[in-house]
């Protein structure tokens, strides 16, 4: 069984925007400052409810910024399609409130929920390799999950996802595999999984709206 992971400092999980730690993805927010001056091109940071991340029970880790949506805005899952479902399913179980109007000034607020991803910088073609997402949860995402004391559930979007959540939590990935609805007890905290919410998914009906909806059931049920 894997222990229970440390308190993080809060000073360290967040990546400088800067971050060179993976010269290829670096380089290519680099080109995308050039060509898009006013979008955020950066590292996007975990997006936090009001009161911070002692309240914090509920985790999504995404695989990484969609280079229209988050790298675009600042804010996780924000500005492209798959915003429009998470956050439409997290209001539906009392995860959000607020209005969701897919920009980082609108109303919406995250309750006791946070959201990150596995890779904080935008890859090019959506498309991560080995070192970039072993370099980016050894620096700040294993430090993220550990920074939330209250942490009772996490739901990982995807294969990639899983894979590097499993990883962060000390897991071996055979013995924690990625399905669908899977879900997983670590000592006290459940890991959930769910096919990605993209419009790939969705348009090639691989992810239903019901299904994405199922996996957030569960988690209200677990964490009621």
């Amino acid at each position: 069984m894997a222990q229970p992971l440390a308190s993080g400092s809060l000073d360290t999980v967040e990546p400088p925007r800067d971050c060179a730690l993976c010269p290829r993805l670096h380089a290519f927010i680099a080109g995308w400052r050039e060509r898009e001056p006013a979008w955020h091109n950066a590292p996007v940071p975990t997006f936090l409810p009001p009161e911070g991340a002692g309240g914090v029970q509920l985790l999504i880790a995404g695989l990484a910024p969609g280079l229209r949506g988050a790298n675009r805005t600042g804010r996780p899952f924000t500005g492209d399609y798959a915003g429009d479902l998470l956050y439409s399913t997290l209001a539906r179980f009392g995860f959000a409130r607020g209005q969701f109007e897919a920009r980082p000034d609108d109303s919406l607020e995250l309750v006791g929920t946070a959201i990150t991803n596995a890779v904080r910088c935008v890859p090019p073609e959506n498309k991560p390799v080995g070192a970039e997402i072993n370099t980016c949860r050894e620096h700040f995402f294993r430090p993220t999950i550990e920074r939330f004391p209250a942490l009772r559930a996490i739901v990982a979007l995807g294969s990639i996802a899983h894979q590097s959540t499993a990883r962060a939590l000390g897991l071996r990935v055979a013995d924690y595999p990625f399905g669908h609805g899977s879900r997983h007890q670590v000592g006290s905290l459940t890991l959930f999984s769910s096919y990605h919410c993209s419009r790939y998914n969705t348009n090639t009906g691989r992810l239903t709206e019901a299904m994405f909806t199922e996996v957030f059931a569960q988690v209200r049920e677990a964490l009621a």
